[in-house]
Order: C-alpha cells, then sequence, then structure tokens
C-alpha cells in the first residue's frame, strides 16, 4: 500500500522513540538504526486503516526485530573475536533517548548494556520498556503476546540478575571533564599508586577490538591489576598505543552518560573509552575500539565541538 505524506509523518515522529528502544536493546547503534528502517518497511506495507493505535503497533513490531536480532545476535556473539561491548553514543544523540529520571539515564550507560547481555531476550524487552519508557506490564505484555502476570515474572527475573551491580554516580558534563582529567593525570604519571587510588577494588577494564584492533580475551580485573594494565598503554616512552596501533590525541568526552576519552589518531575516532563511576571509584573502564561501531559516533564528533585536547604528546 503507498505511503502518503500523513503516514511518513506519523512514523518520523515515533522514529526517535524507536530508535532509542532499539538502541537499548541491541546495545549497538548500527542495528538499531537497521531494525528502525525494517519497522518503517512493514509500515509501508501494513494495512494502515485498521492500525488504532499507530505507536503501539510501530512499538510491537519494532520489538519483535529486536527479539529476532537478539537471538541471531547470540549466535555471532560466540564467535566474536575478543570481547563484546556495547556502541558508544555521544550526548545530545537522540538514540540517548529519554533521561528524565535516573533509571531512564542509567538504563543507556555503557556498563548497563554490558551487564543487560546477562539477559533473556524476553528478559530484555521487558526490563527496558518498563525502566526506561515507563511502559505498564499490560502494555508489555501485549507487545510480547505473553499474560500480564507472566509480563510481571520476567521483569522480577530481570531486577534479580542486575540487582547487585552498585549504581553509578549521575555527572554533568563539567564534572565528567573532571573525571577524566584526573584519570588521565594519574595514567601518565607514570605511577601505578595514582592509579589504583581512583579505582574500586574490584575494577575491570575491558576492551572491543572486532578482531581488527587487538584486544584481550577476557578482561582484566582487580584495581592493581588494571591500573598496570593502564600504565603499559599510557607509558609516555610508548611509541603505539597497542589497541589501536598508533598513539593518539586524547581529548574529553561526554558518552551514554558518562565520562569517556576520544581517541583520534588524524582525523579518525580510533576508540572510546568510556569510565563507569560510583561512590566508591572507577568501577569499569570500557575501551571501544572497533572500527564498524564507531561509525556513528565518528560522524557526531565531527561536527562537534570538541576543544582542546588533554594530551597530545606523552
Amino acid at each position: 500500500m503507498p505511503v502518503g505524506a500523513h503516514e511518513v509523518e506519523v512514523f518520523e515522529k515515533a522514529r526517535g522513540r524507536l530508535e532509542a528502544i532499539a538502541y537499548r536493546l541491541l546495545g549497538s547503534a548500527t542495528d538499531a538504526e537497521d531494525a528502525v528502517q525494517d519497522t518503517f518497511l512493514r509500515w509501508q506495507s501494513a494495512e494502515r486503516e485498521y492500525v488504532e493505535t499507530p505507536e503501539a503497533w510501530l512499538t510491537k513490531v519494532l520489538t519483535n526485530l529486536c527479539l529476532n536480532r537478539l537471538t541471531s545476535a547470540r549466535a555471532r556473539r560466540e564467535s566474536y573475536v575478543g570481547q563484546w561491548l556495547p556502541e558508544p553514543v555521544f550526548e545530545g544523540d537522540r538514540m540517548l533517548g529519554p533521561a528524565d529520571t535516573a533509571e531512564q539515564r542509567e538504563s543507556v550507560s555503557i556498563a548497563m548494556l554490558t551487564l543487560m547481555e546477562r539477559l533473556s531476550a524476553k528478559e530484555r524487552v521487558v526490563y527496558v520498556l518498563r525502566e526506561a519508557f515507563g511502559y505498564s506490564h499490560a502494555e508489555i505484555a501485549e507487545v510480547l503476546d505473553v499474560t500480564e502476570p507472566n509480563c510481571q515474572q520476567i521483569y522480577r527475573r530481570a531486577k534479580q540478575h542486575l540487582a547487585a551491580d552498585r549504581r553509578r554516580v549521575e555527572v554533568d558534563a563539567a564534572a565528567a571533564r573532571k573525571i577524566v582529567e584526573e584519570f588521565l593525570a594519574a595514567a601518565l604519571s607514570g605511577r601505578t599508586d595514582a592509579l589504583v587510588r581512583l579505582l574500586t577494588d574490584d575494577a575491570i577494564s575491558a576492551d572491543d577490538g572486532g578482531g581488527v584492533r587487538f584486544s584481550l580475551p577476557r578482561p582484566v580485573t582487580g584495581a592493581l591489576r588494571v591500573a598496570r594494565f593502564l600504565q603499559g598503554l599510557f607509558k609516555p616512552s610508548a611509541a603505539q598505543w597497542s589497541l589501536i596501533g598508533e598513539k593518539p590525541t586524547l581529548f574529553p568526552a561526554f558518552a551514554n552518560g558518562a565520562p569517556a576519552l576520544v581517541l583520534m589518531v588524524e582525523d579518525r575516532v580510533a576508540a572510546v573509552v568510556s569510565l563507569d563511576v560510583t561512590d566508591d571509584g572507577i568501577t569499569a573502564i570500557h575501551t571501544q575500539a572497533n572500527p564498524a561501531k564507531l561509525e556513528r559516533a565518528a560522524s557526531r564528533w565531527a561536527t562537534s565541538e570538541r576543544g582542546e585536547p588533554l594530551a597530545v604528546e606523552w
């Protein structure tokens, strides 16, 4: 059925919300864009005169497309080279979606997107729609074609899987810059103890090179081990930065609601290092260096006011 200007307008009004849902469900901005585009194709071919509530219809179609993608993604990640991490998104990107509540902001953090990999596909859908978008259990049950009591049970399981982890400290862009500056100063100081003081005892460092860039097969764990690993990466005398193959220029950033470092090589975003900060200190450092997962971030960074770098020659 041909789609008219009104139908396109209805979809475009919903696009931002659909992208935000898909990003939280898939942990990938690229996959989220594809899922939303597939939803539009379904909208084009639908018998739209029988659709009473377009928003609900579009959400259901998108969710089912994401469920299928999550199932196939689990199989792909079993053969993924190295560690799998979510795709970072810079502040101001509409894919981050609503940020009015602590739950909404938490749901899009790199740390939470990584944790949500523990959930089953349905658990992830229920958790995201309930926590980040405020859908009722009745509405979610309709989306998933399950009973409301079953939806509530799935939600409780999802919460239990995620409950043991500490909540991040919420920071604004100015506070994030100070955290990044302090972290970088410690990393470049040549003193392991300076870094250890910033980290929690159980801190981890994980990186994703996607088989294109060097990455470790599993996270580095423990404050001292993480500090030593980071000292090796930021060693002033090193000719190369091992995760990206070249020595970068370092900029402060704000990604997924958290402090971050952008590593630039010439005019290319070579990596984004995200810091997960709790009341006890930095509990996780997630480094995304897979070029395929930096395209959206690079596009936005190219048009942003990045300011002066924190380090050029070090």
